[in-house]
């Protein structure tokens, strides 16, 4: 009885800790915000270069550019 607590609590914390993402404080300043979309722009770019390099048919293409235009 006592193990199968100790396995139910260890369950329940390794699910809370796991629905739990990091905070990330919204940008409060142009500059920051600036920052952000240049960021969201960067990794864009590199994933449609990326898509443009990848074979068309493999499982990695399906799940990595999944709405990228080409």
């Amino acid at each position: 009885m006592r193990l199968r607590a100790t396995v139910l609590i260890g369950l329940a914390v390794a699910a809370t800790a796991g629905a739990c993402a990091p905070y990330e404080a919204e940008p409060v300043s142009v500059y920051q915000w600036e920052r952000k979309v240049q960021e969201v722009e960067r990794r864009e770019a590199e994933r449609q270069r990326l898509c443009q390099t990848l074979d068309k048919e493999s499982p990695r293409y399906e799940r990595e550019c999944a709405g990228v235009k080409s």
